[in-house]
Protein backbone atom coordinates (compact mmCIF):
# COMPACT_ATOMS: atom_id res chain seq x y z
CA UNK A 1 0.00 0.00 0.00
CA UNK A 2 2.76 2.48 0.83
CA UNK A 3 4.57 1.54 -1.91
CA UNK A 4 1.66 2.33 -4.35
CA UNK A 5 1.10 5.68 -2.68
CA UNK A 6 4.68 6.67 -3.63
CA UNK A 7 4.41 5.76 -7.00
CA UNK A 8 1.35 7.72 -7.55
CA UNK A 9 2.90 10.31 -5.66
CA UNK A 10 5.43 10.19 -8.18
CA UNK A 11 3.64 10.11 -11.06
CA UNK A 12 1.53 13.44 -10.15
CA UNK A 13 4.85 15.42 -9.25
CA UNK A 14 6.13 14.15 -13.12
CA UNK A 15 3.07 15.39 -14.28
CA UNK A 16 2.85 18.72 -12.16
CA UNK A 17 6.33 19.52 -13.13
CA UNK A 18 6.11 20.43 -17.01
CA UNK A 19 3.29 22.77 -16.20
CA UNK A 20 5.45 24.82 -13.63
CA UNK A 21 9.03 24.56 -15.41
CA UNK A 22 9.83 28.06 -17.79
CA UNK A 23 9.68 27.73 -21.46
CA UNK A 24 13.68 27.08 -21.98
CA UNK A 25 13.85 24.42 -19.51
CA UNK A 26 11.20 21.88 -21.08
CA UNK A 27 13.31 20.86 -23.51
CA UNK A 28 15.73 19.25 -20.54
CA UNK A 29 12.54 17.52 -19.05
CA UNK A 30 11.70 15.96 -22.53
CA UNK A 31 15.70 15.07 -23.01
CA UNK A 32 15.71 13.61 -18.87
CA UNK A 33 12.86 11.39 -20.16
CA UNK A 34 14.30 10.35 -23.15
CA UNK A 35 17.54 9.10 -21.60
CA UNK A 36 15.66 7.31 -18.62
CA UNK A 37 14.11 5.82 -21.79
CA UNK A 38 17.13 4.23 -23.09
CA UNK A 39 18.92 3.57 -19.60
CA UNK A 40 16.02 1.54 -18.43
CA UNK A 41 16.67 -0.82 -21.15
CA UNK A 42 20.46 -0.74 -20.67
CA UNK A 43 19.86 -1.71 -16.75
CA UNK A 44 18.00 -4.24 -17.69
CA UNK A 45 20.75 -5.49 -20.17
CA UNK A 46 23.15 -5.04 -18.02
CA UNK A 47 22.17 -6.21 -14.22
CA UNK A 48 19.76 -9.43 -15.65
CA UNK A 49 22.09 -10.56 -18.72
CA UNK A 50 24.98 -9.18 -17.60
CA UNK A 51 26.27 -7.60 -20.93
CA UNK A 52 27.69 -4.41 -21.40
CA UNK A 53 26.83 -2.41 -24.56
CA UNK A 54 29.21 0.51 -25.33
CA UNK A 55 26.77 1.52 -28.36
CA UNK A 56 23.42 2.24 -27.45
CA UNK A 57 23.39 5.44 -28.82
CA UNK A 58 23.68 3.24 -32.45
CA UNK A 59 19.86 1.55 -31.52
CA UNK A 60 18.95 5.36 -29.99
CA UNK A 61 19.94 6.56 -33.57
CA UNK A 62 18.25 3.77 -35.60
CA UNK A 63 14.76 4.51 -33.83
CA UNK A 64 14.88 7.99 -34.63
CA UNK A 65 16.27 8.20 -38.15
CA UNK A 66 14.11 5.17 -38.81
CA UNK A 67 10.36 7.59 -37.47
CA UNK A 68 12.39 9.69 -39.53
CA UNK A 69 12.44 8.49 -43.17
CA UNK A 70 9.46 7.45 -43.23
CA UNK A 71 7.78 10.70 -42.36
CA UNK A 72 9.97 12.71 -44.30
CA UNK A 73 8.77 10.27 -47.21
CA UNK A 74 5.70 11.41 -46.58
CA UNK A 75 3.82 8.11 -44.17
CA UNK A 76 2.26 9.49 -41.09
CA UNK A 77 4.29 10.15 -38.34
CA UNK A 78 2.30 8.26 -35.96
CA UNK A 79 3.52 5.00 -37.95
CA UNK A 80 6.54 5.87 -37.71
CA UNK A 81 6.92 5.98 -34.26
CA UNK A 82 5.51 2.57 -33.52
CA UNK A 83 8.05 1.21 -36.25
CA UNK A 84 10.63 2.89 -34.50
CA UNK A 85 11.18 0.38 -31.72
CA UNK A 86 10.15 -2.68 -33.86
CA UNK A 87 12.96 -1.90 -36.53
CA UNK A 88 15.50 -1.20 -33.75
CA UNK A 89 14.58 -4.36 -32.39
CA UNK A 90 14.72 -5.90 -35.59
CA UNK A 91 18.05 -5.53 -36.56
CA UNK A 92 19.80 -5.90 -32.73
CA UNK A 93 18.30 -9.41 -32.85
CA UNK A 94 19.64 -9.56 -36.15
CA UNK A 95 23.59 -8.74 -34.94
CA UNK A 96 22.45 -9.94 -31.73
CA UNK A 97 23.36 -13.53 -32.50
CA UNK A 98 27.05 -13.10 -33.52
CA UNK A 99 27.50 -9.94 -31.37
CA UNK A 100 26.30 -11.77 -27.86
CA UNK A 101 28.63 -15.07 -28.65
CA UNK A 102 31.10 -12.56 -26.84
CA UNK A 103 31.47 -11.78 -23.52
CA UNK A 104 33.04 -9.22 -20.71
CA UNK A 105 34.89 -6.04 -22.77
CA UNK A 106 34.84 -7.93 -26.14
CA UNK A 107 31.01 -7.66 -26.16
CA UNK A 108 31.48 -4.20 -25.10
CA UNK A 109 33.94 -3.25 -27.61
CA UNK A 110 32.27 -4.84 -30.25
CA UNK A 111 28.64 -2.34 -29.56
CA UNK A 112 31.12 0.44 -29.27
CA UNK A 113 32.06 -0.92 -33.40
CA UNK A 114 29.01 -1.03 -34.33
CA UNK A 115 27.89 2.39 -33.10
CA UNK A 116 31.39 3.49 -35.20
CA UNK A 117 30.32 1.65 -38.32
CA UNK A 118 26.60 3.33 -38.16
CA UNK A 119 27.71 6.55 -38.03
CA UNK A 120 29.85 6.23 -40.83
CA UNK A 121 27.17 4.75 -42.88
CA UNK A 122 24.79 7.69 -41.92
CA UNK A 123 27.64 10.53 -42.62
CA UNK A 124 27.67 8.72 -46.34
CA UNK A 125 24.73 8.41 -46.82
CA UNK A 126 22.43 10.37 -49.09
CA UNK A 127 19.32 9.20 -47.99
CA UNK A 128 19.88 9.58 -44.91
CA UNK A 129 21.33 13.11 -45.86
CA UNK A 130 24.87 12.53 -45.62
CA UNK A 131 27.10 14.73 -42.90
CA UNK A 132 24.33 17.38 -43.23
CA UNK A 133 21.36 15.53 -41.58
CA UNK A 134 18.16 14.76 -41.91
CA UNK A 135 16.20 18.10 -42.23
CA UNK A 136 12.30 18.77 -42.72
CA UNK A 137 11.38 16.21 -40.08
CA UNK A 138 7.50 17.20 -39.55
CA UNK A 139 6.00 17.30 -36.04
CA UNK A 140 4.07 14.51 -34.58
CA UNK A 141 0.34 13.94 -35.53
CA UNK A 142 -2.01 11.60 -34.15
CA UNK A 143 -5.78 11.90 -35.28
CA UNK A 144 -5.13 14.81 -36.69
CA UNK A 145 -3.74 17.12 -33.15
CA UNK A 146 -0.06 17.77 -33.65
CA UNK A 147 2.30 17.40 -30.88
CA UNK A 148 3.13 21.49 -31.75
CA UNK A 149 4.89 22.56 -28.45
CA UNK A 150 7.77 21.46 -26.02
CA UNK A 151 5.05 20.57 -23.34
CA UNK A 152 3.03 18.09 -25.56
CA UNK A 153 6.57 16.44 -26.00
CA UNK A 154 6.85 16.63 -22.37
CA UNK A 155 4.11 14.43 -21.75
CA UNK A 156 4.79 12.08 -24.74
CA UNK A 157 7.72 11.24 -22.98
CA UNK A 158 6.16 11.06 -19.76
CA UNK A 159 3.67 8.59 -21.44
CA UNK A 160 6.93 6.87 -23.53
CA UNK A 161 8.68 6.36 -19.80
CA UNK A 162 5.51 4.96 -18.03
CA UNK A 163 5.13 2.65 -20.68
CA UNK A 164 8.55 1.49 -20.49
CA UNK A 165 8.85 1.33 -16.89
CA UNK A 166 5.48 -0.86 -16.82
CA UNK A 167 7.11 -3.06 -19.38
CA UNK A 168 9.89 -3.77 -17.41
CA UNK A 169 7.73 -4.54 -14.10
CA UNK A 170 6.36 -6.94 -16.02
CA UNK A 171 9.34 -8.55 -17.57
CA UNK A 172 10.59 -8.71 -14.15
CA UNK A 173 7.79 -10.42 -12.62
CA UNK A 174 6.85 -13.06 -15.16
CA UNK A 175 8.05 -16.51 -15.35
CA UNK A 176 11.27 -15.29 -17.88
CA UNK A 177 12.08 -12.68 -15.06
CA UNK A 178 12.21 -15.40 -12.76
CA UNK A 179 15.41 -16.90 -15.01
CA UNK A 180 16.48 -13.72 -15.60
CA UNK A 181 16.91 -12.69 -11.85
CA UNK A 182 18.68 -16.32 -11.95
CA UNK A 183 21.07 -15.83 -15.45
CA UNK A 184 22.10 -12.84 -13.26
CA UNK A 185 23.22 -14.85 -10.34
CA UNK A 186 25.06 -17.21 -11.91
CA UNK A 187 25.09 -18.36 -16.14
CA UNK A 188 26.11 -21.44 -15.36
CA UNK A 189 23.52 -21.94 -12.57
CA UNK A 190 20.14 -20.98 -14.97
CA UNK A 191 22.11 -22.69 -17.64
CA UNK A 192 21.73 -26.26 -15.46
CA UNK A 193 17.86 -25.21 -14.13
CA UNK A 194 16.92 -25.52 -17.60
CA UNK A 195 17.05 -21.50 -18.39
CA UNK A 196 17.61 -21.03 -22.43
CA UNK A 197 20.57 -18.91 -21.55
CA UNK A 198 21.20 -17.61 -25.52
CA UNK A 199 17.58 -16.84 -25.98
CA UNK A 200 16.53 -14.60 -22.93
CA UNK A 201 20.24 -12.55 -23.75
CA UNK A 202 19.51 -12.06 -26.71
CA UNK A 203 15.20 -11.41 -25.82
CA UNK A 204 16.86 -8.76 -23.39
CA UNK A 205 19.44 -7.48 -25.59
CA UNK A 206 16.25 -6.50 -28.22
CA UNK A 207 14.11 -5.38 -25.10
CA UNK A 208 16.35 -2.77 -24.61
CA UNK A 209 17.18 -1.74 -28.54
CA UNK A 210 13.03 -1.31 -28.66
CA UNK A 211 13.46 1.25 -25.55
CA UNK A 212 15.92 3.06 -27.39
CA UNK A 213 14.00 3.11 -30.47
CA UNK A 214 11.09 3.88 -29.03
CA UNK A 215 13.42 7.45 -27.70
CA UNK A 216 14.66 7.39 -30.69
CA UNK A 217 11.34 8.20 -32.46
CA UNK A 218 9.73 10.32 -29.62
CA UNK A 219 13.32 12.70 -30.50
CA UNK A 220 13.09 12.71 -34.13
CA UNK A 221 9.71 14.36 -34.02
CA UNK A 222 10.39 16.54 -31.09
CA UNK A 223 13.83 18.11 -32.20
CA UNK A 224 12.55 17.99 -36.26
CA UNK A 225 16.44 17.35 -37.22
CA UNK A 226 18.47 14.38 -37.30
CA UNK A 227 22.86 14.58 -38.09
CA UNK A 228 25.21 11.70 -37.04
CA UNK A 229 26.84 14.37 -34.83
CA UNK A 230 23.68 13.96 -32.56
CA UNK A 231 24.70 10.35 -31.42
CA UNK A 232 28.16 10.35 -30.57
CA UNK A 233 30.01 7.63 -28.52
CA UNK A 234 29.90 9.60 -25.54
CA UNK A 235 25.80 9.79 -25.52
CA UNK A 236 26.79 5.76 -25.47
CA UNK A 237 29.05 5.75 -22.12
CA UNK A 238 26.52 8.75 -20.70
CA UNK A 239 23.80 5.58 -20.51
CA UNK A 240 26.14 3.49 -19.05
CA UNK A 241 27.18 5.93 -16.37
CA UNK A 242 23.45 6.78 -15.80
CA UNK A 243 22.62 2.91 -15.24
CA UNK A 244 25.68 2.50 -12.79
CA UNK A 245 24.95 5.20 -10.81
CA UNK A 246 21.21 4.73 -10.47
CA UNK A 247 21.82 0.81 -9.94
CA UNK A 248 21.74 -2.03 -12.61
CA UNK A 249 18.56 -4.60 -12.68
CA UNK A 250 16.03 -1.91 -11.12
CA UNK A 251 13.32 -0.42 -12.47
CA UNK A 252 13.82 3.46 -10.45
CA UNK A 253 17.20 3.18 -10.49
CA UNK A 254 17.55 3.99 -14.42
CA UNK A 255 15.12 7.39 -14.08
CA UNK A 256 17.32 7.96 -10.76
CA UNK A 257 20.59 8.23 -12.45
CA UNK A 258 19.53 9.83 -16.11
CA UNK A 259 17.91 12.85 -13.39
CA UNK A 260 21.00 13.01 -11.75
CA UNK A 261 23.60 12.67 -14.53
CA UNK A 262 21.26 14.91 -17.30
CA UNK A 263 21.19 17.59 -14.52
CA UNK A 264 24.88 17.45 -13.70
CA UNK A 265 25.55 17.33 -17.43
CA UNK A 266 23.50 20.87 -17.54
CA UNK A 267 24.85 22.61 -14.63
CA UNK A 268 28.48 22.05 -16.25
CA UNK A 269 27.67 22.65 -19.91
CA UNK A 270 26.59 26.33 -18.48
CA UNK A 271 29.48 26.54 -16.34
CA UNK A 272 31.97 25.58 -19.10
CA UNK A 273 30.23 28.03 -21.44
CA UNK A 274 30.96 30.96 -19.26
CA UNK A 275 32.75 33.69 -20.61
CA UNK A 276 36.77 33.28 -20.43
CA UNK A 277 36.09 29.42 -20.71
CA UNK A 278 38.23 27.77 -23.71
CA UNK A 279 35.36 26.29 -26.34
CA UNK A 280 36.48 22.63 -25.28
CA UNK A 281 35.01 22.93 -21.53
CA UNK A 282 32.15 21.44 -21.86
CA UNK A 283 32.89 18.17 -23.41
CA UNK A 284 36.38 18.05 -21.68
CA UNK A 285 34.09 18.63 -18.50
CA UNK A 286 32.02 15.82 -19.21
CA UNK A 287 34.28 13.53 -19.99
CA UNK A 288 36.06 14.04 -16.37
CA UNK A 289 32.80 13.80 -14.73
CA UNK A 290 31.26 10.51 -16.23
CA UNK A 291 35.19 8.77 -15.33
CA UNK A 292 34.75 10.40 -11.55
CA UNK A 293 31.36 9.18 -11.03
CA UNK A 294 32.20 5.69 -12.50
CA UNK A 295 35.21 5.53 -10.08
CA UNK A 296 33.26 6.89 -6.92
CA UNK A 297 29.73 4.70 -7.84
CA UNK A 298 32.43 1.36 -7.75
CA UNK A 299 34.26 2.77 -4.74
CA UNK A 300 31.55 3.63 -2.39
CA UNK A 301 28.00 2.64 -4.45
CA UNK A 302 28.84 -0.44 -6.08
CA UNK A 303 25.05 -1.32 -6.57
CA UNK A 304 23.97 2.06 -7.62
CA UNK A 305 22.04 4.98 -5.53
CA UNK A 306 18.56 3.09 -5.38
CA UNK A 307 19.95 0.33 -4.00
CA UNK A 308 22.30 1.64 -1.35
CA UNK A 309 18.92 3.84 -0.35
CA UNK A 310 16.89 0.80 -0.08
CA UNK A 311 19.30 -0.73 2.21
CA UNK A 312 19.65 2.22 4.16
CA UNK A 313 16.27 2.91 4.85
CA UNK A 314 15.87 -1.18 5.98
CA UNK A 315 18.79 -0.70 8.61
CA UNK A 316 16.82 2.38 9.51
CA UNK A 317 13.75 0.47 10.06
CA UNK A 318 15.65 -2.44 11.72
CA UNK A 319 17.02 0.02 14.15
CA UNK A 320 14.05 1.89 15.23
CA UNK A 321 12.31 -1.55 15.67
CA UNK A 322 15.82 -2.74 18.21
CA UNK A 323 15.10 0.86 20.00
CA UNK A 324 11.91 0.41 20.50
CA UNK A 325 12.46 -3.58 21.59
CA UNK A 326 14.64 -2.30 23.98
CA UNK A 327 12.19 0.47 25.62
CA UNK A 328 9.50 -1.86 25.67
CA UNK A 329 8.47 -3.18 29.23
CA UNK A 330 9.67 -6.78 30.31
Amino acid sequence: MRRAALIGGVAVVTLVIPLILPAGQLATYVLLGLAAIVTVGLSLLMGYAGQVSLGQASLYAIGGYTAGLMSVHGLPSLLGLLAAPVVAAAIAALVGVSLLRLRGHYLAFATLALQLILLSVLSQGDWAGGAIGLQGIPRLSVAGVEFADDLSYAYLTWAALALTLLVSYNVIHSRAGRGLRALATSETAAAASGVPVGRYRLAVFALSAAFAGLAGGVYAFFVGYLAPGSFPVLLSIEYVVMAVVGGLGTISGPVVGATAIVLLVRALTEFGTQPGMPSYAPSVLSYAVYALLLVLAMLFLPRGLVPAAREAAREAARELAERRGRKAPT
